[in-house]
């Protein structure tokens, strides 16, 4: 009955496609073949599994009380315009050199990828407050905006990452299936933490990219990276700049300091790393709100009800996709789906490594369509024990699935940091030239990939 596996993922393409939502559309295409399976004889006792399956691997789940909250500290500094903050800065900063917006926002981006991770508001805020300085300076619309959308997306594989998070709960889960069908009982676990420091050097290599591809633009093409009327940026900086530079960029770099600092070198684990960022994010937020009012500038309270409800909405995406990815994954195993998959990858020529590239392909291809986190839940639980059971290192894996999943925002026509930027761009910018400015950033992704695959130590590069 494996060809009814094919079947039914292909009814879930459908339904995707359809406009369903992806949770809903996991669960209902799973009951219905799990309704049907007695047509087929097929055997679905281990059905009932599925209540231990969601309360020992997400009610109970230490690990994933980590997501709300690194998602409510990151609303936290993006509402109380921590990050607007950074970004005006910043470019008063770098702004007096050839490329200086396109280096600032790049620079900006890591800091509030580090510090928030939250992929839709870092887009939106640089583009608000970066893109019509740039077209406004002269700076070409299509470097411009691929530079936007490209350092939005570093929140998805620099630490501490939502995605990382998720991959490091379900890789850990896939790791310990693998070992258990290989007979080890007491197999090594894939921790969070350990994905947290495997990301850390490719992450910083990716900004490295990004700043090297704007540098050598800055060479080969200097008119669309022009200078800066300096006389008009000394105006702006004005007294007490440097003052005013530690004041804005202190606070979030010890936060930063604090949580992945407290991650890598063992002091606190995910979780509890994520409630000390959380708290420090209240913190800077509250300072904040002081200082602007002690100084006379408008300021509100309001973030403190806009970010639990919108830190509630998107920790409710993430489980309910998660639940219904558990019980497609249970059925479609019941249906020899996993057989299926371990037998065509086993089999493929190349061995472990023509299994890895047509598993990177099939990722790369479904972030055209899918979101990443309906990518992992569903891929990944399917894909990577059979890759474990070829000895493949598991964090690397992670990584690479990580970088892979990150051109998932910026290939249309779902590309989400497209979408964002489009909402919020001057109607002067074209639609086109959205799409063919992330197409460089693509590639260097793509680039970091490949330098991954030829040097997997460097996952192992930091660790304590």
């Amino acid at each position: 009955m494996e060809w009814l596996a094919i079947v039914m993922f292909v009814a879930l393409g459908m339904a995707l496609l359809m406009g369903y939502p992806v949770a809903l559309s996991l669960a209902g295409v799973a009951l219905i073949f799990a309704g049907m399976a007695p047509l087929f004889d097929v055997d679905m006792s281990v059905l009932p599994m599925i209540t231990n399956r969601l309360f020992g691997g997400v009610m109970t789940n230490e690990t994933l009380i980590s997501v709300p909250t690194f998602v409510f500290m990151g609303l936290t500094l993006q509402k109380a315009k921590i990050a607007e903050d950074l970004l005006s800065m910043m470019t008063l900063l770098f702004g007096g050199m050839r490329g200086g917006l396109a280096f600032t926002v790049t620079i900006v981006g890591a800091l509030l990828a580090a510090a928030t991770g939250i992929v839709g508001a870092t887009v939106v805020t640089m583009t608000l407050l970066s893109l019509p300085v740039m077209l406004k300076n002269g700076y070409d619309p299509k470097l411009s905006t691929g530079v936007i959308c490209a350092s939005g997306t570093l929140g998805q594989i620099i630490p501490p990452s939502i995605v990382l998070i998720v991959l490091g709960d379900v890789v850990g889960n896939a790791y310990s299936e693998s070992q258990m069908k290989m007979g080890n009982f007491a197999p090594d676990t894939v921790s969070v933490s350990d994905l947290f420091a495997g990301a850390v050097v490719p992450g910083l290599c990716i900004v490295g990219l990004y700043l090297l591809y704007i540098f050598i633009r800055t060479l080969i093409t200097p008119n669309d990276l022009p200078l800066p009327d300096k006389s008009e940026r000394a105006q702006l900086r004005g007294k007490h700049f440097y003052l005013r530079l530690l004041f804005v960029l202190l606070p979030p770099l010890a936060l930063i300091l604090c949580v992945l600092g407290s991650i890598l070198m063992g002091l606190a684990t995910p979780t509890e790393a994520a409630s000390i960022g959380a708290f420090g994010a209240l913190v800077i937020a509250f300072v904040r709100y002081l200082v602007d009012r002690k100084n006379g500038v408008p300021s509100s309270l309001r973030w403190l009800i806009d970010v639990p409800r919108e830190t509630l909405q998107i920790s409710a995406m993430v489980f309910l996709i998660m639940i219904g990815a558990s019980l497609f994954s249970l059925v479609f195993r019941a249906y020899g789906g996993d057989l299926l998959i371990e037998h065509w990858l086993s089999n493929l020529p190349g061995g472990k490594i023509g299994a890895i590239f047509v598993v990177m392909f099939v990722i790369f291809v479904l972030g055209f369509v899918l979101d990443y986190f309906e990518i992992v839940f569903i891929v990944i639980p399917i894909v990577a024990p059979i890759l474990f059971q070829m000895d493949v290192d598991p964090v690397w894996f992670a990584i690479m699935v990580a970088i892979n999943l990150q051109t998932s925002f910026l290939t249309p026509p779902f590309g989400f940091a497209l979408f964002f930027l489009r909402g919020v761009a001057p109607i002067s910018v074209k639609t086109a030239d959205i799409y063919k400015g992330v197409i460089p950033f693509i590639a260097l992704q793509l680039l970091m990939l490949v330098i991954l695959a030829f040097v997997p130590q460097m996952v192992r590069w930091v660790s304590f």
